[in-house]
């Protein structure tokens, strides 16, 4: 684990959350909500602008009833995979949607090299396979291929990960390169920093998959 208060927790405990009934419960209706403000929005739109390839085909997991993609870039394909089927079914940029829960059920349904880019938006504090996930997301990929994970300090916590909750955004950006490093699977990790004085950050870390 990195060096910070999430070091501190026994990896048996650290992905353990307070609510530990089925998320299938906790997402059985629909939440047609943003979870950061527009300014931040804008941000995750400009790095998925910045590094999916216009044309490509995108994976987007734990995603909902909307991707924050540009609105002036096309692509061959967007997968969609989460939790609940209304939010993925009422989002337009979807071509293809799959309903599952990555705590149950980590592997993804997808083949080897597949895609050309992933995100996962403001939701990975919510895994309890982080390293399984993050691997399977390498496998899927295009070597080279970036994975982009954007997260502020929102989240729903008795759902999201004890060593998510313990930790302030410095301990999440270390977490999160952690996850990347652990898998194995990725390389040239990159950081962005959005923190203005009003309004929500947004912290996301780029990795390029390696084969």
């Amino acid at each position: 684990m990195p060096n910070s208060t999430a070091a501190s927790f026994s990896e048996s405990l650290a992905f353990r959350r307070s609510d530990e009934s089925a998320d299938e419960r906790f997402y059985d209706f629909p939440r047609f909500v943003t979870h950061i403000d527009d300014a931040a929005i804008n941000v995750v739109t400009e790095i998925y602008r910045e590094f999916f390839p216009p044309g490509g085909a995108i994976l987007d997991l734990m995603s909902s009833y909307v991707s924050h993609l540009p609105d002036d870039v096309n692509y061959s394909r967007v997968a969609g995979l989460g939790m609940n089927a209304d939010e993925l079914a009422a989002n337009p940029r979807l071509t293809t949607r799959v309903v599952q829960n990555l705590n149950a059920e980590p592997i993804l349904p997808f083949a080897n090299d597949e895609f050309d880019a992933a995100a996962i938006g403001v939701s990975v504090q919510y895994l309890i396979e982080p390293f399984t996930v993050f691997g399977e997301i390498g496998r899927v990929l295009k070597e080279n291929a970036p994975l982009v994970v954007t997260f502020s300090n929102r989240c729903f916590p008795t759902k999201a990960v004890r060593v998510w909750n313990a930790g302030d955004d410095v301990e999440h950006i270390e977490l999160v390169r952690y996850y990347f490093a652990a898998s194995d699977r990725f390389t040239a990790i990159e950081i962005r920093r959005h923190t203005p004085r009003g309004g929500d950050p947004l912290f996301a870390l780029i990795g390029s998959a390696k084969k």
